[in-house]
């Protein structure tokens, strides 16, 4: 079935993130490592951007600073109207804690608890009643099709299931943005295409505006662009249109 590539250039919707000569050093005995070196970047409100690039192009550089994990050296990032760069370090943790959730490789899960309660994490940061995050612990369970798993521990888990556990950990706060580490890195094609349809319909379904790194090309088609990134800077780009999928995340991860 042939599709209609969506309008996704900045212009055609709200940015929601926007680097201006965004750079990044830090010095390593006489040297200063520079990852990040001038970037211009906009990311559109419910965009859905994989970056792509050698190893120390300033991928991962990129997505920590977008996170509030890492500060930048120079220039501005500013997200949905606040300048990252005037947070103090509480201020800028309790902005992430909010406004971002980070998928990682290795999936950072705690192995001492239970897949629900580590999804429940996030939520003992924030003043809400015990019923309200049960509630939307649960909910994220389901989203993303391991409610039935919800005792188990991580080494309890496949690979696979242990991802969308922290990915449900990720979005139990409901927060505006994702970011992706390599997020099917270390799973096989079948669970890799798997947590791709997952995050391709919590971008369509939920609007959630999901910045990705990813080393692996079949990735990216689930992506609606891809951004190259060489020696700090952005390269040549190329759209991807959308791969079908009208799965459900509960069969889709099946």
């Amino acid at each position: 079935m042939n599709h209609q590539k969506p309008d996704l250039s900045p212009d055609s919707r709200s940015v929601l993130i926007t680097c201006r000569d965004l750079t990044r050093e830090y010095r390593k005995g006489d040297n200063i490592i520079r990852p990040l070196d001038g970037l211009d970047l906009d990311v559109p409100r419910g965009d859905f951007l994989a970056l792509m690039g050698p190893s120390g192009s300033g991928k991962t550089t990129l997505l920590n600073c977008i996170a509030g994990i890492d500060s930048p050296t120079g220039g501005t990032l500013v997200i949905d109207g606040t300048d990252l760069s005037t947070l103090s370090r509480n201020q800028l943790a309790a902005w992430r804690s909010s406004n971002v959730g980070y998928v990682f490789q290795l999936y950072n899960l705690v192995p001492v608890l239970t897949a629900y309660e580590n999804v429940e994490l996030p939520m003992l940061l924030h003043a809400i009643s015990k019923r309200e995050r049960h509630e939307r612990v649960m909910r994220a369970l389901k989203r993303v099709g391991i409610a039935d798993r919800r005792d188990h521990f991580p080494r309890q888990l496949s690979g696979g299931q242990e991802q969308r556990v922290a990915i449900a950990r990720a979005i139990v706060t409901d927060p505006d943005i994702l970011v992706a580490d390599e997020p099917t890195g270390d799973l096989d094609k079948s669970s890799a295409d798997a947590i791709m349809r997952l995050l391709q319909q919590l971008n369509r379904d939920l609007g959630k505006t999901i910045i990705m790194v990813t080393h692996d090309p079949r990735t990216t088609d689930f992506a609606t662009r891809t951004l190259h990134l060489e020696k700090g800077r952005l390269a040549e780009s190329a759209d991807t249109t959308p791969s079908d999928s009208s799965t459900s995340p509960e069969e889709a991860l099946t």
